[in-house]
């Protein structure tokens, strides 16, 4: 997990970056951008969540200085062990309610999945869920309520099987004032006004006509491709794992522990069943299901033990795992390697951004590159790439400013925070939730002093203009085999795949600074 913290690459930098890094960078240094999201009129978004993951932050900055780079990547080490710490607490629980086998099994899936390496350091609220019973309430009151859809087998469980409904209400009251009242009293502190977050973004995605349908619209097979390509065999035993577990234990004999199997991996069907079915698709929605996707193809896999054990091994000697630990290891092999050629797949071809900003720190002390005075403004643009921008953290100083050029992009893109101590309270009225572009986001490509840009199409009304400070490699997925740009296979994929420059452009206009 602190590898990922390091190398992962989010491939939903956009929400990421502008929802939860840039208004938290603004929390710390009063410098950011806002999304409509976080308008007041709107106020879908909480700042209570904001703080749980800047207070650490602003402390360490206060008392050891440290430099915004390394606060970026800190954060993203404590999600990371955060996530080792969830995923050991999921791993005990397996053990204690589905048996030793499958939960070594499910461990094994979690750490080598490419769906955890990507969402266990994600900012994004949807990736908590595997944060302990704790986080995952927090994540319910305080970021993303439609988490608590994978409560219902919970409240199945404690209200009709148990009857306990004393209990589902007293705890649920607790909950309630624990998480909610401090939320909406910081939010109130932040918008001015009485907000209920997690209900407004409910109110915007269920009862309107648009909320589901202006951003990522995808068919039905994009979350089918996504599951295969982060799990890959395990996400086809995992979507079986119901069925095939009730037929093997009908076949067998065996009998259902304290909870039935069907009701505690009916989470993952009913998160299928509802969002699979939506038309806005993106890949953070299947972070809260990714640990349910390695437990639901452990049981599949542990119950293939079962069954080959029953068929083929009578008479049974010792327990069923003696006979068939090939079937676990071998399994556990093929989906590690391919785990592990995804996630490889990933970093070496989409890491340039990151590496690319990170060299802005360099640029800005390097006399034979940045020749602007120290105090000087300093504008770096982004016109189709802006999506990449992995937040001001990576900005070398307060007077470097991101800056929107026009590119074929038309939708609404952020814009910085207003200056002064109510500014989170402004209501502007240049944010729409409607997607709709607000032309007062761009500036005159003239007054930009660097450009980062991907050669995909070539910078046309630039080229007179500018010459590349810096390049990386970044992967042209268009022209790529869809096989070897999927997977990293050694020796083969570079042939494959067809890689772009991901540049650094400076404007050959830029007048030294007078000594």
């Amino acid at each position: 997990m602190l590898c990922a913290a390091v190398w992962n690459i989010d491939n939903n930098q956009a929400c990421d970056t502008f929802n939860y890094w840039e208004p938290m960078h603004y929390l710390l240094f009063k410098k950011g951008f806002q999304t409509w999201e976080y308008a007041p009129q709107y106020a879908i978004r909480s700042y209570a969540y904001l703080w749980i993951h800047g207070l650490p932050l602003k402390l360490i900055h206060f008392i050891f200085g440290t430099n915004k780079v390394v606060l970026f990547y800190l954060l993203r080490c404590i999600l990371a062990v955060c996530c080792s710490a969830a995923e050991v607490y999921f791993y005990k629980g397996i053990c204690k309610h589905f048996g030793t086998n499958t939960g070594r099994i499910t461990l094994l899936f979690l750490i080598m999945s490419a769906g955890m390496f990507i969402s266990s350091t994600a900012f994004l609220p949807s990736s908590k869920w595997g944060f302990i019973v704790l986080a995952a309430v927090a994540a319910v009151h305080l970021g993303w309520p439609f988490a608590s859809i994978l409560g219902i087998p919970i409240v199945v469980d404690l209200v009709f099987r148990r009857k306990k409904l004393t209990l589902f209400i007293s705890h649920s009251l607790i909950a309630l004032l624990v998480f909610s009242v401090p939320m909406v009293l910081i939010d109130y502190q932040y918008y001015g006004k009485l907000v209920i977050a997690p209900l407004n973004i409910i109110v915007y995605n269920v009862f309107t006509s648009h909320g589901p349908d202006l951003y990522g619209v995808e068919p039905f097979s994009y979350y089918i491709l996504n599951g295969f390509l982060n799990f890959n065999l395990v996400f086809c035993f995992a979507l079986v794992s119901v069925p095939f577990a009730m037929l093997v234990q009908y076949i067998v004999g065996i009998g259902d522990s304290d909870i039935p199997r069907w009701l505690a991996l009916s989470p993952l069907y009913i998160w299928i069943l509802i969002f699979f079915t939506r038309p806005h698709k993106e890949e953070r929605f299947l972070f809260p299901i990714y640990p349910l996707f390695a437990l639901c193809g452990a049981v599949t896999i542990d119950h293939v033990q079962k069954i080959w054990c029953y068929l083929f091994s009578q008479p049974v000697s010792g327990h069923y795992t003696t006979s068939t630990n090939w079937i676990s290891a071998s399994t556990g092999i093929i989906y590690s390697i391919l785990g592990l050629a995804r996630i490889v797949a990933i970093y070496q071809g989409y890491h340039a951004p990151l590496d690319l900003y990170l060299e802005l720190n360099k640029i800005s002390s390097d006399p034979n590159i940045h020749t602007l005075s120290p105090e000087k403004p300093v504008n770096v643009c982004v016109g189709k790439e802006w999506y990449r921008f992995p937040s001001h953290f990576f900005m070398p100083g307060d007077n470097w400013n991101l800056q929107f050029i026009q590119s074929e992009f038309k939708g609404q893109l952020p814009k910085p925070y207003s200056s002064g101590v109510d500014a989170t309270k402004i209501v502007s009225p240049d944010f729409n939730a409607m997607n709709k572009e607000e032309t007062s986001r761009y500036i005159s490509s003239n007054k930009c002093h660097y450009l980062i840009d991907l050669d995909l199409p070539s910078h046309f009304f630039f080229r007179a203009k500018l010459f590349n400070s810096k390049k990386k490699d970044y992967k042209n997925s268009s022209k790529s085999h869809r096989i070897f740009r999927a997977f990293y296979i050694p020796f083969v994929s570079s042939s494959y795949c067809h890689y772009v420059n991901y540049n650094i452009l400076k404007t050959t206009k830029t007048k030294k600074s007078r000594h």
